[in-house]
C-alpha cells in the first residue's frame, strides 16, 4: 500500500488529504479519516455515501482526484455511471 499527500493549485502539500493505492491497484482519496472516493481496476468510481459531499475542503479535493466538477459527479451518480457505498 502507497500513500501520498495531495498537493494544492501551488504545489504545496495539503494536510489530512491523501491519494493510497492498495496492492491490488484500487485507488482511494481520504479526507482525514473517511475514505471519500474508490476507483477500482476497472475504473469504476464509487463516492462514499456519507462523505463524498462532506465539505467544501472535500469536494475541492474530490473533483480534484477525479478530474471532474461536482455537476458531472452528481450527473453521473444520478446516471448509475458512479455508485454510492459505505466505504468505512
Amino acid at each position: 500500500m502507497k500513500v501520498r499527500n495531495l498537493t494544492s493549485s501551488r504545489g504545496n502539500e495539503v494536510r489530512n488529504q491523501f491519494e493510497i493505492w492498495d496492492d491490488a491497484g484500487n485507488r482511494f482519496y481520504q479526507s482525514y479519516d473517511s475514505i471519500v472516493v474508490k476507483v477500482n481496476v476497472r475504473g469504476e468510481i464509487i463516492l462514499d455515501e456519507y462523505y463524498w459531499d462532506y465539505s467544501r475542503t472535500t469536494s475541492k479535493y474530490r473533483n480534484s482526484f477525479l478530474g471532474m466538477t461536482t455537476e458531472e459527479i452528481k450527473q453521473q451518480t444520478k446516471d448509475g455511471r458512479i455508485r454510492l457505498e459505505n466505504l468505512n
